[in-house]
């Protein structure tokens, strides 16, 4: 029996599930599979899987069902929690609620601190036609600052495709790994796409090391890890020159390639260590890998990306995207700083190296907010761009907190402001506590450009971990269970927050 037949001859095919049911039905997840109908509902403050089957139970799922009629036929109607087991499930019987591997399709991170804004995001991405979504991104140092885990990132942005009747494939970024152990927890969860982070093995005092120094360094580099010598590296970059395009010539300097390579041999060598393992528990599974060099303490100049995207190449590393370190300064939750011409005139030349190095994508990591470079990232690198968000999607929450609870947000700012000094340590920001202001001295019509204002944005932005989990003396959440309950009794105006700003966010990137 054909189940969607039958209640579309009924009539009002959402109506009829909702009486059925008694839970309140997103009508985007409404869909077949295999004769069941399945769709997602809301009861208060939860959400619930509904499978609506003509046998006597949908299989794989954990329901709780019970027998119900339409049109004297006698049909079973299972609902169930949105548990890990019934996501799973999800992802075995419609596909396309799983990630997939994206290549270099122009596409945007939508990183989800609190695991519910995937609806809005991909309303935005709806609007901005063209920009292919990755929704489950997490960072394993931002899993751990929330309390969640790769599964949980994972199972929330398969409910939101699913709620969102999202059909056109996303990607899923375990961002910013740097261990055996941080690949094995996401290749466990699904995920599809690795970034790897070689921070903790970059040299950033080669930098500015006088060059006798470097020498030193350059001589003591892991050479055996790297598969050269320092001769064969000598040999394959002095004396050479590569024609990119009109904005860009590489040309190698002994200084040049010693600060190269001293910076980021280490890194190298430990980047093809985490490709080769995660190759080899992946087996037939796809996936890719983006190249992340971008939360050091100095840019990448434009001969250390062609020295670090040459040397990945010859030690068989593949990758769809690498990140540098730009020039300017890329602070979290604010815009660009720095000279817009300087960085244009730089950018075209990452963008000359990725193309003919590649073709790889540039990605813009610390990449929300940066109104001013959209433009110049969009026409310099055309469809090779990712633009990597996270931190802004929990302040557009805020924002709906702002508006509809305004009680809860002055109390939230007041502990972001009292906690800054101590969890910005980990971040680049330049916010001042003198130019905060204190919820007191804000009037309710004021709080909406208070979370816009440079400071006390950025001051909201790294307390997040905190805010989400500290608790009470007597063990409860002090905001959290709050923040949530304020987000589902108002999910429309969440969602329409986060659709406005990420649509502000993707337009210019739109061909």
């Amino acid at each position: 029996m054909d189940v969607w037949k039958l209640l579309r001859e009924q009539g009002d095919v959402p109506a009829m599930l909702e009486q059925l049911s008694g839970l309140t039905v997103y009508p985007r997840s409404i869909t077949t599979d295999n004769g069941d109908l399945l769709f997602m509902g809301r009861q208060g403050r939860e959400r619930r899987l509904g499978v609506l089957s003509a046998g006597e139970s949908a299989s794989g799922f954990e329901l709780a069902s019970r027998q119900v009629t339409v049109a004297g036929q006698t049909l079973t109607l299972g609902l169930g929690a949105l548990i890990h087991a019934n996501a799973a499930a999800l992802r075995q019987r419609l596909p396309y609620t799983a990630p997939i591997v994206l290549g270099t399709r122009k596409s945007a991170g939508l990183g989800d601190r609190l695991g519910i804004a995937t609806p809005g995001h991909l309303r935005a991405i709806r609007q901005a036609c063209g920009i292919a979504p990755i929704l489950a991104q997490q960072s394993i140092r931002e899993m751990e600052r929330t309390d969640r885990t790769p599964d949980q990132v994972m199972d929330d942005a398969t409910w939101g495709v699913f709620q969102e009747g999202w059909r056109e494939g996303f990607g899923s970024d375990a961002d910013h790994l740097k261990t055996h152990q941080d690949i094995d927890v996401c290749v466990a969860a699904g995920f599809t796409l690795y970034t790897f982070d070689p921070r903790d093995h970059v040299d950033n005092a080669a930098d500015a090391d006088p060059v006798e120094i470097l020498r030193n360094k350059y001589a003591a580099l892991p050479w055996a890890e790297l598969d050269s010598t320092p001769e064969q590296t000598r040999q394959a970059y002095l004396g050479h020159t590569w024609e990119l395009s009109t904005a860009c010539t590489i040309r190698f300097t002994e200084e040049q390639l010693l600060r190269a390579a001293c910076k980021y041999g280490k890194g190298l060598a430990h980047l093809a260590d985490m490709y080769r393992y995660l190759d080899k528990i992946m087996g037939n599974r796809p996936y890719e890998v983006e190249v992340s060099v971008d939360e050091t303490d100095t840019p990448t100049q434009p001969v250390e990306h062609f020295y670090i995207a040459s040397e990945l190449q010859r030690l068989g590393v593949t990758w769809v995207g690498l990140a540098p370190r730009y020039i300017g300064r890329f602070e979290k939750g604010v815009d660009y700083i720095g000279d817009l011409d300087v960085f244009e005139a730089d950018f075209a030349q990452h963008a000359a190296i990725a193309r003919e190095l590649g073709p790889y994508k540039l990605s813009l990591h610390s990449g929300s907010d940066k109104f001013s470079i959209y433009p110049i990232t969009a026409r310099l690198a055309g469809d090779l761009i990712h633009l990597k968000t996270a931190g802004t999607s929990y302040l557009e929450a805020l924002h709906a907190i702002a508006r509809v609870e305004p009680g809860l947000f002055r109390e939230i700012l007041d502990f972001a402001i009292a906690h800054y000094e101590t969890d910005k340590r980990s971040y680049h920001v330049s916010a001042e506590l003198a130019r905060m202001r204190p919820s007191a001295s804000l009037t309710d019509a004021e709080l909406e450009d208070a979370l816009y204002s440079f400071d006390t944005r950025q001051a909201l932005h790294v307390t997040f971990g905190t805010v989400l989990t500290i608790k009470d003396d007597q063990g409860k959440y002090l905001f959290r269970d709050r923040i949530y309950a304020v987000l589902e009794d108002n999910e429309e105006a969440h969602y329409r927050a986060l659709q406005d700003h990420f649509a502000r966010h993707l337009t210019p990137f739109v061909s």
